[in-house]
């Protein structure tokens, strides 16, 4: 059985139409489509219902020490304030999650996690704790909408203020309601997430949507946005059979420190991730073989047409690292399809 989030009501007036994700009801688009809620975000400004995603807090003297162990990125040195990305491995070094983490206080982290991830991920979590630490999952007292796009400061910040730089958060309030407002996103635009209770999440959509510059936007553009940006999505471009330095992660891994799959990791890098530009017609999605000089070297792991670039785009996990400009083949239903390598991201806005 599927869950609801707090707006599912809010996605059915607005006529969004209901897709199954990550266990959960969400709206795959709108009456507008997936192209029209793509250019606003890049144009304009987009909101999405992203409350599916998971939230776990660590508390206690050994919080840090727990996550430095569990997590690939280091976090001895991250402020109060501020947020980083990490990877969650297993032992031989493919992926369990890819998360990021909000310090909230001394001794007080917030990790947000992948909704169809979150419970095998909690559970590999507190399988793994030690010392003084207070574990808990609060996925289901917590909403989450992300507003994105070079208009989002504007529309945002006509009811609270805003943090100033990427990967920071700050504690505020919206509509006289506790909210957190941290400056991240997952399509490559500049943009805002704000996480909420749940009873407070609707009035806050609401309100938000008032302003005409706001399109609602649902998981087929947060997919085109976050491929038009190079972004990885668990699932596709990493998985358990997949590490992350052979997906392109490696700033998010420290081999300075020791942490679980570090051994896993080392032992298996012989696959990169590339991006591909289609120059034949047709659109390579997920799975489709990627040949070079007649020889299969790997197979993609997302692709569509993305719509502000205006071309068919793709990822691909190929077990070698191609330079930009390098000719390959893509099979699309039993035709081999011409390609070229692309440096990732596809896009990247001007700041």
């Amino acid at each position: 059985m599927a869950f609801k989030t707090p707006l599912y009501d809010e996605h059915v007036r607005l006529n969004g139409k209901i897709v199954e994700f990550g266990g959960y009801l969400l709206p795959v688009q709108y009456p507008s489509g997936v192209i029209a809620e793509h250019m606003a975000v890049r144009t304009g400004a987009g909101i999405f219902d992203v409350s599916h995603m998971g939230e776990i807090l660590y508390k206690g003297k050994d919080a840090l020490a727990n996550l430095n162990y569990v997590l690939t990125n280091d976090f001895t040195n991250l402020k109060i304030g501020r947020i980083r990305y990490s990877v969650m491995c297993y032992e031989d070094g493919g992926c369990v999650d890819d998360l990021i983490v909000y310090r909230l206080g001394e001794e007080s982290y917030l990790c947000v996690v992948n909704a169809g991830n979150r419970v095998k991920d909690a559970a590999w979590m507190k399988e793994h704790l030690f010392g003084d630490v207070e574990f808990k999952d609060i996925s289901d007292d917590v909403a989450q909408l992300a507003i994105q796009g070079p208009l989002s400061g504007e529309v945002l910040g006509k009811y609270t203020e805003l943090p100033e730089k990427y990967y920071s958060f700050i504690e505020t309030t919206i509509l006289g309601k506790n909210c957190m407002v941290s400056q991240t996103g997952y399509t490559g635009e500049y943009g805002f997430e704000i996480y909420c209770r749940k009873e407070d999440v609707v009035e806050i959509y609401r309100e938000l949507l008032k302003d005409e510059r706001l399109v609602p936007c649902g998981l087929g553009a947060r997919d085109t946005l976050r491929l038009e940006a190079g972004m990885p999505l668990y699932g596709h471009e990493m998985d358990e059979t997949v590490s992350p330095l052979e997906t392109g992660l490696d700033f998010g891994v420290k081999l300075h420190k020791d942490f679980i799959g570090k051994e896993g990791i080392l032992n298996r890098v012989n696959r990169h991730r590339i991006g591909i530009k289609m120059i034949g017609r047709g659109i390579a999605r997920e799975h489709c073989d990627v040949y070079k000089d007649g020889e299969l070297i790997g197979h993609t792991t997302s692709g569509t047409h993305l719509p502000y670039l205006k071309g068919a785009y793709a990822m691909a996990l190929v077990k070698e690292d191609l330079p930009a400009g390098t000719k390959i083949e893509v099979d699309i239903r039993g035709k081999r399809v011409e390609g070229e390598v692309t440096a990732l991201p596809f896009y990247k806005r001007e700041k």
